[in-house]
């Protein structure tokens, strides 16, 4: 993880990538952000990238695997598991059975529902950052 590295977002919602985007211009984020639309092109992404990625953010509702499926496919792959990357649900699907696979047999780093309010969602997203530029990781 570079603390300067790319945020990964998952979402196949144009509407939302927008929303996400004005979100980490307003919070002045700096970290190049990289959309990906569904599983197959996040799976191609993260096994051939060279890039140290900071963080990812994952909707649970993606077309064909979702997002739950795809943190699975993540986690049994030693080469993308080794890279350690902070992980966390950003949705607006939040139900208890997801919470529970999300929390119980994945290594998730967190699970937030997506807000439609703009001072909500910013508050959540500079949270999940800070928090992120603080911890420690055993891939500097």
């Amino acid at each position: 993880m570079s603390k300067s590295g790319p945020i990964i977002l998952f979402e196949d919602d144009h509407d939302d990538r927008s929303f996400m985007e004005k979100i980490f211009t307003e919070l002045e984020i700096d970290n190049e952000r990289v959309y990906l639309k569904n599983a197959a092109e996040a799976l191609e992404y993260l096994g051939n990238t060279k890039k140290s990625l900071f963080l990812i953010f994952c909707d649970v509702n993606l077309p064909g695997m979702n997002g739950l499926e795809l943190k699975r496919k993540i986690d049994n792959d030693p080469h993308l598991r080794l890279k350690s990357i902070p992980f966390v649900f950003y949705s607006t699907s939040i139900r208890q059975d997801q919470l529970i696979e999300a929390y119980a047999e994945l290594t998730v780093q967190g699970f937030f529902k997506k807000e439609n309010d703009l001072n909500e969602t910013k508050s959540t997203v500079s949270t999940i950052i800070d928090y992120w530029k603080l911890c420690r990781h055993p891939n500097k």
